[in-house]
């Protein structure tokens, strides 16, 4: 701004003159600048001293354990992690476990009812249908001799055919019209020539009533023959 003061053309060397000039408003100015600091209440304060600047403290120290510090709480947030994933993790194997222990006791449950309703059916089918026998001596004594079994009542497949052959030589419609039986009116009668007093005593239940029976006639004699002989594997001859 001061060169502005010099007029245009002129030499821009400073005489006395312009320089006393220069330095009145160089006053002014300050003076300007001072009356704008003065409290409104018009008193002045006149500052002998600065102000303090305040004191910053700096340390040429290295601070430590600030990494060790941030490293621990990573390394305490990780394990808590791994804790909660192995918990997690255990309880999803608790449960698969348990799922399959509970699947397969079910199917053992399944299973074992099952065996027992096939084990019903085939007990049922065998009630059911009874074991056959062929419809001749062969069979007649072996049907025989499993009534006899189930009775206790003894008598040997050998004893009992022997004792056939002899009375009835396997004819289950024979009967005795010569001998004293005959002639006092009870003739013995079937496969082992039973009279009809000794077959009523002595038949078994589940058999036929009808002594001309060739199973039932087995039984009833064999029975009379355990109780009089032992067995029919005894008796050799009438009895």
């Amino acid at each position: 701004m001061l060169k502005n003061i010099l007029p245009r053309g002129r030499s821009r060397s400073l005489n006395r003159t312009q320089k006393a000039a220069i330095a009145g408003v160089g006053a002014l100015g300050a003076a300007a600048v001072a009356l704008t600091a003065v409290p409104a209440s018009g008193q002045t304060t006149t500052t002998s001293e600065a102000a303090p600047t305040a004191k910053v403290a700096y340390s040429t120290k290295q601070i430590q354990d600030v990494h060790a510090g941030v490293t621990g709480q990573l390394a305490g947030a990780s394990q808590k992690v791994a804790a909660i994933e192995a918990k997690q993790e255990a309880a999803a194997k608790k449960a698969i476990a348990e799922k399959k222990a509970s699947a397969k006791k079910a199917a053992a449950k399944r299973e074992a009812k099952e065996t027992t309703s096939r084990s019903a059916q085939r007990t049922e089918v065998k009630k059911a249908a009874p074991k056959s026998y062929p419809n001749n001596l062969d069979g007649w004594i072996r049907e025989a001799r499993a009534i006899m079994k189930k009775h206790g009542i003894p008598g040997s497949y050998e004893g009992i055919h022997r004792n056939i052959m002899r009375e009835s030589s396997g004819n289950p419609k024979a009967i005795n019209d010569w001998d004293i039986n005959a002639i006092n009116g009870i003739p013995s009668k079937g496969l082992l020539q039973v009279i009809p007093p000794t077959f009523a005593a002595y038949h078994v239940p589940g058999t036929s009533k009808d002594i001309y029976d060739p199973v039932a006639n087995i039984v009833a004699a064999c029975n009379y023959a355990a109780d009089k002989y032992g067995t029919m594997d005894n008796v050799d001859s009438a009895y």
